[in-house]
């Protein structure tokens, strides 16, 4: 069996983390998220995959390479104008010859794939889409099947008074590959609002399949914060790069490789400390997520904040809750960022702020 990872998607939700990596690169516990998933499909004994390519696509394909290092064969497919969800897929079509699966670059899951492959088949199914109870339906694509789990309907994002259904479009499929019969060539295609309800519309054999494992769209600052809580708070099954340290009143530290943390260093919470970062002395950081090579002057206080990598703060810094910074940026002595803050950097090294 096959796979294809999208990993076209810009990220725009994830600014500024994303000015220089695409989403399916961001690290997840000191792992690319992209890492993760193609684990995961490797575990199921998934072992070829293809990704489709767009913004920063040479991260990707740089880090990843033939998959040889991961234990796969990995292809790529590279879009110079982004095709959709389902134009995507059409020009992998040389590739997915079979049965295969479909994972969104953008999603931390630890779900049985094997199963889910298992009851696409045990249904007769041409497509099969996986989901996932949610409670903000407004913020998901639900999906309404009948009683042998038939799709009947979509709705996008409803108001929880008038949800049909609370269950989410996960952005994992399987499909067999009669599927490229509705999707046309050359042109911008999307599954959601253009295959599916043809699908539904021709009464083609097009399933839904409950899963009760983890499953987070990474679409925003604090969903990709959460879902670092969640991994530190062993709620899914995915390991993460480093030791993970249980301080005396029970907060969670990840460490990675190579940190120099000083004296009076004080975690509490769920943190994330990357590969290379160095804490001077007399530090607080509360649930927060620290990439590679961050250095931290003494005095500073860290809370419920999102740091990229390489960036430098002076000392008695203060980043509120809410907060991104960019990778690369300096902030200098007693710069205070607010509650909710992005802070970006323009070419000239220079820092700009998005409040809210």
């Amino acid at each position: 069996m096959k796979a294809m990872i999208m990993a076209a998607g810009v990220g725009s939700r994830l600014m500024p983390l994303t000015l220089d990596i695409p989403k399916p690169m961001v690290p997840m516990a000191n792992r690319p998220l992209m890492e993760i998933i193609v684990d995961l499909l490797a575990e199921h004994g998934i072992s070829e995959m293809i990704a489709n390519l767009h913004y920063h696509a040479d991260a990707i394909e740089d880090y990843f390479g033939d998959g040889k290092r991961f234990g796969v064969s990995m292809s790529y497919s590279p879009e110079k104008e982004l095709m959709g969800t389902a134009g995507g897929v059409k020009l992998c079509e040389w590739f997915l010859d079979d049965t295969f699966i479909i994972v969104s670059g953008d999603a931390l899951t630890d779900i049985d794939l094997s199963a889910l492959v298992a009851e696409h088949r045990a249904q007769g199914a041409l497509a099969t889409i996986a989901l996932k109870e949610v409670r903000e339906v407004e913020q998901f694509g639900v999906v309404v099947c009948d009683e042998k789990g038939r799709i009947e309907r979509f709705q996008e994002k409803p108001r929880p008074e008038e949800a049909l259904s609370n269950l989410a479009n996960t952005g994992i499929y399987v499909f067999e590959p009669e599927i490229f019969k509705y999707i046309p060539a050359k042109q911008f295609y999307d599954f959601g609002k253009q295959v599916f309800p043809q699908l539904v519309k021709l009464g083609a054999p097009f399933y839904g399949a409950c899963i009760d494992s983890y499953w987070c769209d990474i679409g925003s600052l604090g969903t990709y914060h959460q879902a670092h809580m969640d991994i530190l708070s062993g709620k899914l099954g995915v390991e993460p790069s480093g030791d993970v340290l249980r301080t005396a009143s029970g907060d969670l530290v990840l460490l990675g490789e190579d940190v120099s943390i000083g004296d009076d260093v004080s975690f509490s919470g769920q943190v994330v400390i990357g590969p290379g970062c160095s804490l001077e002395g007399n530090i607080r950081v509360e649930n927060s997520v620290l990439w590679e090579n961050v250095q931290v002057a003494s005095g500073t206080v860290i809370k419920n904040a999102l740091i990229g990598s390489d960036c430098h703060l002076g000392s008695q810094v203060r980043v509120e809750a809410g907060s991104a910074i960019a990778s690369g940026c300096y902030l200098e002595q007693g710069v205070a960022v607010a509650k909710n803050t992005r802070v970006f950097r323009s070419r000239d090294g220079v820092m700009k702020l998005d409040q809210g």
